[in-house]
């Protein structure tokens, strides 16, 4: 009961494995709240910015950094050493999926691997990543008793997904509920007790079986009506009838109705990414995932969709696709944030690279491209210029960041392809707007 007594004193010391737009964020809720903080990662470049008080994500700001700093509570390291001297470690890393679609586990196997090199007894150990029901007990626990110690003896483990939506002006990590599972009670209350301590509300589950496929079905609901609405776009396209106009008409019913909006792809760390987690684990027991399986396929074909219309709108002004310069833009996955992972910016610009089209991009947030896990475009944004926008044959809009000056956009380009109905309500347009 010794690690209990910590956390509700609030003596206890966290360490968040993995400071990224999950870990980073979580990390400074507990210093907040007056805890001992340790952060972990393998780029020295993350730890370096850290500790001078220098934020790398957009949506966090140097200040923030600079203040739980000025606490003495927080401090980053790459020295996996240092594990031992945290009482509660929280790993959050990715969980991506590899080039068949099958779960790549390597982060959070690479991660136990080496907690189990230098985790002590009375530790409480949870992962946050994103993952397929039984990754926990079946996956890290083993990995974590290399050790020599005993789960649910001498120390403990748990799950509670990550709930991050990066740029939310409505919710943020501290006001977002947690749901926390563990195959333990007492790994249970520790748990619980502890997001007690920062978050507005925990949700305890039964096993960490069942947080794990909690934060899957949140993700598939998502994945399964964004599927549908851009099904509905593909057809109303056809039919002449504009998609948004008919969703902001079907929100008006105060019940039975949620409204959600198409796009030229998924993007994003979970939307893209976790349905197919359950896929794969459904396999196990000789089951079948239609509905995942049918709006993955509708959702991956989007881009596809999306570059035919660029297509037809070039033919339409009697240029081909190869050869035209096309700018896309917005590479972040969703608007207003830098946040580039599963962007469906990377996908539309490798589709018009391989047809032979001429391809920059903007994005006031991301200055240059990422090295990418499934994609190698590389290049640097573009300044919007009346000049600049009026030199390329299309302008294709990916992602609707606020900071874009729609009528400037629209006033100098040619030829604008929008997927994001980012201008709707242009009044003074010189292109020739195409809603894809």
């Amino acid at each position: 009961m010794e690690l209990l007594g910590k956390i509700k004193n609030r003596e206890a010391t966290i360490g968040v494995v993995g400071l990224g737009y999950v870990g980073l964020p979580l990390l400074m809720e507990f210093v907040e709240q007056g805890f001992t903080t340790i952060g972990f990662d393998i780029d020295d470049r993350k730890v370096e910015k850290l500790n001078r008080g220098e934020s790398y994500i957009k949506h966090i700001a140097d200040d923030r950094i600079k203040k739980v700093r000025e606490t003495k509570l927080f401090e980053a390291t790459a020295d996996f050493g240092r594990i031992k001297e945290s009482d509660c470690i929280l790993i959050c890393v990715p969980t991506p999926l590899n080039k068949y679609r099958e779960p790549d586990l390597k982060y959070i196997t690479d991660t136990g691997e080496t907690l189990s090199k230098h985790i002590r007894a009375g530790q409480l150990i949870i992962l946050e990543s994103s993952t397929y029901p039984g990754t926990t007990e079946e996956v890290l626990l083993p990995i974590l008793e290399k050790s020599g110690l005993k789960g649910h003896k001498d120390f403990w483990v748990a799950f509670s997904p990550e709930r991050e939506d990066p740029n939310n002006p409505n919710f943020n990590t501290k006001t977002i509920p947690k749901v926390v599972g563990a195959n333990d009670p007492h790994a249970l209350e520790l748990a619980k007790t502890l997001y007690d301590q920062v978050i507005v509300q925990t949700v305890p589950v039964s096993s960490s079986q069942a947080a794990e496929a909690t934060k899957l079905l949140e993700n598939i609901f998502r994945s399964v009506n964004i599927a549908l609405v851009n099904e509905m776009k593909m057809i109303l396209d056809r039919m002449g009838i504009d998609v948004w106009e008919v969703i902001n008409a079907a929100k008006t019913k105060p019940f039975g109705y949620m409204a959600f909006y198409p796009g030229p792809g998924l993007g994003g760390h979970c939307i893209p990414i976790d349905p197919f987690y359950l896929t794969w684990k459904a396999r196990e027991y000789e089951m079948n995932t239609r509905f995942i399986e049918l709006a993955g396929e509708i959702n991956t074909m989007m881009p596809y969709w999306v570059i035919n219309k660029v297509m037809d709108a070039l033919n339409d002004e009697g240029k081909s696709l190869k050869g035209s310069r096309v700018l896309v833009l917005g590479a972040a996955y969703k608007k207003d944030i830098d946040d580039p992972r599963e962007s469906p910016s990377f996908k539309l610009m490798e589709i018009l690279i391989d047809k032979g089209a001429k391809v920059d991009y903007n994005d006031p947030f991301i200055p240059e491209l990422p090295s990418m896990r499934m994609y190698d475009v590389q290049g640097k944004s573009v300044e919007l210029t009346p000049d600049s926008l009026g030199s390329y044959d299309c302008v294709l809009v990916s992602t609707d960041h606020s900071a874009y000056d729609w009528e400037f956009i629209c006033r100098h380009a040619r030829l604008l392809v929008d997927t994001r109905n980012a201008t709707l309500g242009v009044k003074d347009s010189k292109a020739k707007i195409i809603k894809a």
